[in-house]
């Protein structure tokens, strides 16, 4: 399906130079009395690399063909991650470098969304908060507060965050995969 350059919108995925691309945000110019343009910047779906464009209003986009599955992570084997399609059962292997930074915080049996290109995963949204045990930190300190200086904490999955003051080796709780921030205490 094709588009006209200023029909585009933010989170479109669209088709540059052959490649599917992510609209991250857009500006319709119309300077003075000259043609008006839209300029772009966008996200390579495959390598994840930001760039920006300018085109032409009436510059004729196509817009990429996605198809979205949600999938269980089941396991990891050396650099695969092995996953399975809620929908059909069918099982695929991701490589860890096509997962990015999602891949560590990979857990057994977390559900994600996956988007397709060509019967081919090129892109992950892992849910917004994700729950884990604090495995190791400092010893807590009779003074600590809400608001008091963070300090970090080792994870079951491995991974390494800074929480407040007030967590102790043993507690659950939640963190953004996106940043990598404590949210707060896990309800039980």
């Amino acid at each position: 399906m094709a588009i006209i350059a200023s029909n585009m919108r933010r989170g479109m995925a669209i088709m540059h130079n052959g490649e599917p691309c992510r609209v991250l945000d857009f500006h319709h110019h119309t300077p003075g009395n000259l043609r008006a343009l839209v300029q772009a910047k966008l996200r390579k779906l495959k390598t994840g690399i930001q760039f920006e464009h300018r085109f032409r209003a009436t510059d004729s986009l196509e817009v990429a063909n996605l198809e979205t599955h949600q999938l269980d992570f089941m396991y990891k084997a050396g650099t695969t991650y092995h996953f399975m399609n809620t929908e059909n059962y069918d099982q695929l292997e991701v490589e860890e470098d096509d997962l990015g930074d999602s891949a560590k915080w990979m857990t057994d049996g977390m559900r994600i969304i996956a988007e397709f290109y060509d019967g081919r995963p090129i892109g992950i949204q892992l849910p917004n908060s994700l729950t884990f045990e604090v495995m190791e930190t400092a010893p807590v300190m009779k003074t600590a507060t809400k608001n008091a200086s963070s300090k970090p904490a080792l994870l079951n999955n491995g991974i390494s965050v800074n929480v407040p003051e007030f967590i102790q080796a043993g507690e659950r709780i939640r963190v953004n995969p996106e940043t990598g921030e404590y949210l707060d205490r896990a309800k039980e």
